[in-house]
């Protein structure tokens, strides 16, 4: 019954860590450029006293000859400690981005289970101290064992990459006549997106990349998932943290039609410079062939002035700098946008309206109609298009809520996207509340654009909800630098925490709440 009890508690609690662990890897992009070994460093500094916890436990048990009676009652009760502790943790970071049992998971928490049972089985020999120390050894190192376990499986994981992409490059080549078109930028990627397919569709038949799947896998797991291949045209939409990788998704996907969004600070934490941005995007400018056609925006000071090296046609966009394609006599309200399309050489204008928010969504809708108009969609079929446009999840879509009005702007976060989110809830009624965590992987410039953020908040929001203290510092400090009121700031230390408050202080008046940013639970501060 000893040993049964012993092995119960110590499996639970591999079980829960491990649960975290995996979560947490997954978040952190599976170790990439040793992002979750960066976690990990942070985690055992804001955990410390949990780690040397397990870590002298287990030590101290391997010291041991025999499990008596007294360090078997001890033994429990530390285990039930750090059971609860480790459930504790999972559960609450299993909020917003619960743990993704995806084929490359379970295949690294599979190696891990067996690396596990293998030392337990091997252990069983020894003591029962021993066996319980060995194990709360391996459970307390698990963290390393896991980065370790994916570097030996990545060559099983990049033949399983080349088996899919051989199949989607195989799939796509059947599809003669599609338009392969690529989206890339810093902001307003998906936005594009699936605007340029709502207009698309009115005259062809298509297919593009869902939600955020802009890597490599996202990218071929959407071609292998197409049911048919009479298409007419594929919309990829390309991310990137990296120099040189949204080459690499162009050398994928090949395309003859590219849109450039923005170029601005996106990732600077791993770009390291605004110019290593503007020219990873321009990758996909610069991988158009000759007969191909780019969608760039005139009024974006990176694109007018770079040094494009290509001879495709390109098509410019713009609001405030002349380009082919314009918009103009804008009239954007909380209901909606609209505002005419002007084309260089003619006198057609276009009026369009669309419940899409934000002078950003009149460039995003720009290039989409530079592009369909190119591929010969008829001007009605454009105006159509651009009025069928949804709401775009996550990116200013407006939910009601009884008296509350939601912006959900929380997919990401940039200084312009921020900047832009604060002029639409400028335009709504009632209180004015933003809920955010400010922005993150800025580099050393973080800290200076989180404190312009807050500047340019203390100008619109009645109330601001910080979530973090530490991560929104520089946010408070701008707020302040502006003179705006300390009992109008409020910090808590999750977001569910933050809008809990939000919705019980908000009574029967009538409020909008912009929800700026929703970092993953691997930001949570403690």
């Amino acid at each position: 019954m000893k040993n049964f009890l012993l092995v119960v508690l110590l499996d639970l609690l591999f079980i829960y860590t491990t649960m975290y662990e995996l979560q947490m890897l997954q978040q952190n992009s599976y170790n990439e450029n040793n992002k979750f070994y960066k976690f990990l460093m942070e985690d055992i500094k804001k955990n410390y006293k949990t780690y040397l916890l397990k870590y002298l436990f287990a030590i101290s048990l391997l010291l041991f000859t025999s499990m008596s009676t007294y360090l078997f009652v001890f033994f429990i009760v530390i285990m039930l400690i750090l059971i609860v502790n480790s459930y504790s943790v999972y559960n609450k970071h299993n909020d917003k981005l619960p743990l993704k049992f995806t084929k490359r998971m379970l295949r690294i928490a599979g190696l891990d289970l067996l690396l596990f049972l293998i030392l337990q089985f091997y252990a069983s020999d020894f003591k029962l101290a021993i066996f319980s120390g060995l194990s709360l050894l391996y459970i307390s190192i698990n963290s390393f064992v896991l980065i370790c376990v994916v570097y030996v499986l990545s060559p099983v994981e990049k033949m399983i990459f080349n088996h899919y992409k051989n199949a989607a490059l195989s799939k796509l080549d059947k599809m003669s006549n599609i338009n392969r078109i690529g989206i890339t930028g810093s902001f307003g990627k998906t936005s594009t997106k699936m605007i340029l397919d709502s207009i698309l569709r009115t005259t062809y038949k298509g297919f593009y990349t869902p939600a955020s799947f802009n890597t490599p896998n996202g990218i071929l797991m959407t071609i292998n998932s197409e049911p048919t291949i009479f298409n007419d045209y594929f919309i990829s939409e390309m991310g990137a943290k990296n120099v040189g990788e949204i080459k690499e998704l162009c050398d994928l996907v090949q395309p003859k039609y590219g849109i450039l969004t923005s170029i601005g600070a996106a990732h600077l934490e791993s770009f390291k410079s605004l110019d290593n941005i503007c020219k990873t995007k321009f990758e996909l400018i610069e991988s158009l062939p000759s007969d191909g056609v780019a969608i760039l925006n005139k009024d974006d000071e990176y694109q007018r002035k770079y040094d494009l090296k290509n001879d495709c046609k390109v098509i410019w966009i713009g609001i405030n700098n002349a380009a082919d394609v314009m918009a103009k006599n804008m009239k954007i309200t909380n209901k909606g946008t609209t505002f005419d399309i002007c084309f260089k050489g003619s006198k057609k204008v276009l009026k369009v309206s669309t419940i899409l928010l934000g002078e950003k969504n009149i460039y995003n809708i720009l290039s989409g109609v530079a592009l369909a108009k190119h591929l010969g969609v008829s001007d009605k079929a454009i105006v159509q298009g651009v009025k069928n446009i949804a709401p775009i999840n996550h990116r200013l879509e407006i939910k009601e809520n009884r008296n509350m009005t939601i912006i959900d702007d929380s997919f990401n976060s940039n200084p312009e996207g921020a900047k832009n989110a604060l002029e639409v809830l400028k335009l709504m009624a009632g209180e004015k509340i933003i809920i955010t965590p400010g922005m993150i992987e800025m580099g050393a410039e973080q800290e200076t654009l989180n404190e312009n953020f807050g500047k340019q908040m203390a100008d619109v929001c009645d109330k601001v909800y910080l979530v973090g203290k530490k991560q929104t510092a520089p946010i408070y400090n701008g707020l302040i630098s502006k003179k705006y009121d300390k009992k109008k700031i409020f910090v808590y230390n999750s977001f569910k925490e933050a809008y809990n408050e939000v919705v019980r202080n908000s009574g029967n008046k009538k409020i909008t709440v912009l929800i700026e940013n929703d970092l993953p639970d691997s930001y949570m501060e403690e």
